[in-house]
């Protein structure tokens, strides 16, 4: 629902409630619903881009480990060639194998430890999807609750308001339960 929509249908509502005092309630509590909703949409859209940033650097993270994958597996293959091959020189010939067998190791090193950096952002990644699936989902239940308030004010039947009250508070817990996954 567009926020212009949800302006119009706050300023309708509180011109009904001006016309008929007892339905002040059900305008106080659409406009409550639309800030709520403004809310866990600004909290949703925040959650889905931290998401996509969270992705872009676990994405960047696993590129850094093939490269280094592939570094390791060419001093790696230099070694077996050095193996096969014969040499003129075999002193220098061993020497450039112990210098790439401790090269081999610190790339091992070190693309272990950026694989673990990946995996902690594919981590945040899944949080923050998480969040913004609630936060979504809130939104729903929110705007939802606010529609069916508005039924109340063309209808003037009491169950509507109390329905959309319910589908309002289940939108606040959806929302919060967001904001607090970790």
């Amino acid at each position: 629902m567009s926020t212009e929509r949800e302006m119009e249908e706050l300023q309708e509502a509180a011109e009904h409630g001006r016309e008929r005092s007892q339905l002040a309630p059900v305008s106080l509590t659409m406009s409550i619903l639309a800030v709520l909703v403004a809310v866990a949409a600004l909290l949703s859209h925040r959650a889905h881009t931290e998401e996509i940033l969270q992705q872009a650097k676990a994405t960047d993270q696993w590129g850094y480990y093939q490269a280094k994958n592939i570094r390791r597996h060419n001093i790696e293959q230099m070694d077996e060639l050095l193996n096969v091959v014969p040499v003129k020189d075999a002193a220098t010939a061993a020497a450039l194998m112990k210098k790439n067998e401790a090269a081999i190791e610190k790339e091992r090193t070190e693309q272990e430890k950026v694989q673990e950096d990946a995996k902690g952002l594919e981590e945040k990644v899944e949080l923050f999807e998480h969040r913004a699936n609630r936060y979504d989902l809130g939104e729903n239940f929110l705007e939802v609750g606010l529609v069916i308030c508005s039924i109340t004010l063309l209808t003037k039947v009491r169950a509507y308001w109390l329905a959309g009250v319910a589908f309002g508070i289940a939108g606040i817990v959806l929302t919060a339960m967001g904001a607090v996954l970790h």
